[in-house]
């Protein structure tokens, strides 16, 4: 069972689009802190999910537990901790918020967990991504 994740920073609506109906994306997961802010774009969330059903065919679920909070976001942009500390404190987060019951296979199945930042190595969405594949057996991971 695939398991997508995308950021959108550094693409146009038209490459994102793109890379979710060539992946066959059933289901985007919306994942971002800020995401309906002027940095937001094309997926702000106030027409975002409107874009994804008619020009894709594809749902939304916006999940607010699963974001950073905004203590733990800035300490990291002020690098007033590390990569390391901020995996750490966000994992903890996902255990507090019992993530894991919140989603099923059915809602993992091709679905596409949403974040800003253009590559997953240093974005919670590589954490979640990973912490989802070690509690769902069968889950594949693949950044877009």
């Amino acid at each position: 069972m695939k398991l997508f994740t995308i950021g959108f920073t550094g693409k146009s609506a038209e490459e994102f689009f793109s890379i979710l109906t060539k992946n066959k994306v059933s289901t985007v997961i919306d994942i971002r802190l800020n995401n309906n802010n002027m940095f937001a774009g094309f997926t702000k969330k106030e027409n975002f999910p409107y874009f994804l059903r008619h020009l894709a065919g594809i749902d939304y679920i916006e999940m607010r537990s699963c974001t950073p909070t905004d203590e733990l976001l800035n300490n990291l942009k002020n690098e007033e901790i590390t990569w390391s500390e901020y995996k750490k404190q966000y994992l903890k987060l996902l255990k507090e918020q019992e993530v894991v019951e919140k989603f099923s296979k059915k809602i993992l199945s091709r679905a596409c967990l949403l974040c800003a930042e253009p590559e997953p190595d240093y974005c919670h969405r590589k954490l979640l991504a990973d912490y989802l594949s070690k509690n769902f057996d069968g889950i594949v991971v693949e950044h877009l």
